[in-house]
């Protein structure tokens, strides 16, 4: 059986959560209203993996989390609002050491949540298999300090000259994907002469947040496209949320743009559809792909197509990723011309780039 332990202050979603996961027929589980009864049972009842509120009385999620952390490191998912502040609050989550998000419904929940039952069963199974490791959330929350104090006023870019973005860098990743992006982001240095289209399966209203978040911390610019937009040297563009990102071209000049979810991709922004269209304007040999962190496959048959026509293609590697599904995906098929812990790819990257 599977200890789970349930934390959320409205009563409802307690009993819809519970009559969810006692269907499964392989979990066992433990309720707590808000954060001080939730350390409480963290020290008593053990679980496997914590479903986490953020707005409750008492003791807020945030500040359960980060003592949760220390009295019993376990995978935690954080149920949150579709809103702005419930989006740097979950990205906050994400810092911390959380291991994933799922966005309560908009609406009325008891309507709502049949929508939203297998995807929190789906990320609860998955995070439940996640070893969180103290001693890395503490040493990524030391190296994040250190980036925000030292990135606070951004410096000034170099002038570029024609020519120098014949490249373009492409990144896929999933669960655990934005702790990774400001690893690897923030390693890329402030002459790195391509561009950099990044496709993290977020909703719509995460992203805005997320691109200012790594603007902050990136020697690069950082930018959202929320619409056509000329892919300059330097640049790293955010995928939309709720939608996919396409590479095209306009009278000679590379572009990213939003295009409707294709259902024909199971994740979104869907990876695999971003390096495609690339393929279709740019030459293999002119691009690099980095498939990070993430369950399932998304990205992993383009970017082995990819290295086979001349590309370069950088695989996580195992002991760094939270999870080891697009990566390993992408080794299975022999795609990865590099398979790199997260620490390393960015330095990497800027290598091959020059």
């Amino acid at each position: 059986m599977m200890k789970l332990l349930i934390v959320e202050d409205s009563a409802l979603m307690r009993k819809l959560l519970g009559q969810v996961f006692s269907a499964e027929g392989d979990f066992e589980l433990a309720f707590a209203r808000d954060g001080v009864e939730a350390l409480e049972l963290v020290r008593t009842f053990k679980p496997d993996v914590v479903t986490l509120d953020i707005h409750m009385p008492q003791m807020d999620g945030l500040t359960c989390l980060d003592r949760m952390m220390v009295i019993h490191p376990c995978p935690v998912v954080m149920v949150s609002s579709l809103t702005a502040e419930g989006a740097e609050e979950t990205l906050a989550a994400l810092d911390m050491g959380a291991v994933d998000f799922v966005a309560k419904p908009a609406g009325a929940i008891s309507l709502d949540f049949d929508m939203l039952a297998p995807r929190i069963i789906e990320k609860v199974r998955m995070a439940a298999k996640v070893r969180v490791r103290r001693s890395r959330r503490l040493a990524d929350r030391l190296r994040m300090d250190r980036q925000l104090s030292s990135n606070a006023v951004k410096p000034t870019p170099p002038k570029r000259t024609a020519g120098q973005s014949r490249g373009l860098i492409l990144v896929g990743t999933s669960t655990g994907g934005p702790a990774a992006l400001d690893v690897l982001l923030s390693d890329l240095p402030l002459d790195f002469p391509w561009p950099v289209v990044v496709a993290q399966h977020m909703p719509a209203a995460f992203t805005g947040p997320l691109s200012r978040r790594l603007d902050k911390i990136c020697a690069l610019d950082v930018v959202e496209v929320s619409g056509r937009m000329n892919l300059d040297a330097g640049t790293i563009y955010i995928a939309r949320g709720d939608a996919d990102i396409i590479v095209s071209s306009r009278a000679g000049q590379l572009i990213a743009m939003p295009a409707p979810s294709d259902s024909a991709y199971r994740w979104h922004p869907s990876v695999e559809r971003l390096v495609r269209s690339a393929m279709k304007h740019v030459p293999a040999t002119d691009l690099i792909g980095v498939l990070m962190t993430g369950m399932g496959n998304d990205g992993a048959p383009a970017m082995a197509e990819m290295r086979l026509a001349g590309g370069y293609a950088i695989a996580e590697a195992e002991e760094t990723a939270v999870v080891w599904g697009m990566p390993g995906e992408l080794v299975r098929l022999k795609g990865a011309s590099e398979v790199l812990p997260l620490g390393n790819i960015g330095a990497r990257v800027a290598e091959l780039a020059t």
